[in-house]
């Protein structure tokens, strides 16, 4: 399996607001950058659609070791959280619904074919490539103010 090193990000203007996504991809010498926004929505979505984005971006079965300043996406899989939700039909311990459900099932999807290694960052703490993602992100929500 080629191996793909993923840094994410997203941004939001206000929470809810308009937000961006960035992410970096690199598999060996190649590096690929990608970013999206929406006009109207929150950090956390945009912390997914990252994850979700960089996913779908690759071709075949890799082993992924994605990168996230973003500790409810990194403890949801490294903390199996998801596996509870999944068990509970998507709701919390606290029996409330799961926010973004759709997107974590757009996750999973995107997941399938892949080996994943979650990997928690600190943000805006100077590493080269998880800076680059924030400024994709914030570049990209500009565009929906």
């Amino acid at each position: 399996m080629t191996e793909v090193i993923v840094y994410t990000d997203g941004a939001c203007s206000g929470n809810p607001g308009p937000g961006g996504w960035g992410a970096v991809l690199m598999a060996g010498n190649n590096r690929k950058e990608l970013s999206g926004g929406e006009a109207n929505t929150t950090n956390n979505r945009m912390e997914m659609r990252a994850v979700i984005e960089a996913l779908k971006a690759l071709k075949r079965p890799c082993h992924v070791k994605i990168h996230s300043d973003s500790a409810l996406i990194i403890n949801a899989f490294n903390n199996r959280w998801i596996d509870g939700w999944l068990k509970r039909g998507w709701k919390k311990a606290d029996k409330k619904p799961v926010e973004n459900a759709d997107l974590w099932r757009e996750m999973l999807q995107a997941m399938d074919n892949h080996r994943i290694d979650w990997i928690k960052v600190k943000g805006h703490s100077g590493i080269e490539l998880n800076e680059r993602a924030d400024r994709l992100a914030v570049a990209a929500a500009e565009k929906y103010k």
